[in-house]
């Protein structure tokens, strides 16, 4: 599947499809800090992978990692 973003964040079809392989421990404790930072799903996986790569990022493009990548593209 080759899919091209036009955003910097995930949509909520990418979302789903992920959540679909994920273990169900791992869905429920994302839907819990989901509903404990008030905000989707979306932004709350966003968040995670974003300070996974960089612990002060709170989204795609706050990541500093991420964007030293697609500046050597």
């Amino acid at each position: 599947m080759n899919q091209t973003f036009t955003t910097q964040h995930l949509s909520p079809e990418a979302i789903a499809q992920l959540v679909k392989y994920l273990p169900d421990y791992i869905k429920v404790a994302l839907n819990e800090k989901s509903s404990e930072l008030e905000c989707s799903l979306e932004a709350t996986i966003e968040m995670a992978i974003s300070n996974f790569l960089d612990e002060e990022a709170l989204s795609f493009e706050d990541c500093l990692w991420g964007g030293d990548m697609r500046a050597k593209k």
